[in-house]
């Protein structure tokens, strides 16, 4: 299932909350995802590419997308970060994350 802005994608029997969408990037976080990479992050995907991104500094801490998709990726983190770990917070904690502006 999937629609736009305040989506969750429905991937087997995990729930992605769609954070936002720009350029053909989707960004989403996963309900209760602090165990495999205990810092806070995003899921990022671009066609066949995925990727995850830490919300801290934008690293890549797996995947890959395009360079280019990568640096709006990393742009979008830094200008809104703040809004990115209050997303965070309540994603682990199994609520729903807000919607986030798209890049334009």
């Amino acid at each position: 299932m999937v629609n736009i802005l305040g989506i969750v994608l429905y991937i087997g029997v995990h729930t992605m909350p769609t954070i936002s969408m720009f350029y053909g990037i989707v960004i989403y976080m996963f309900f209760y995802d602090n165990k495999r990479h205990s810092l806070p992050h995003l899921h990022a995907t671009y066609g066949d590419h995925d990727a995850i991104y830490s919300i801290e500094d934008g690293d890549l801490l797996e995947g890959n997308l395009p360079r280019n998709k990568q640096k709006l990726v990393q742009a979008w983190i830094e200008i809104h970060r703040e809004d990115l770990l209050a997303d965070w917070r309540l994603a682990v904690n199994g609520q729903n994350p807000l919607p986030i502006k798209p890049l334009e």
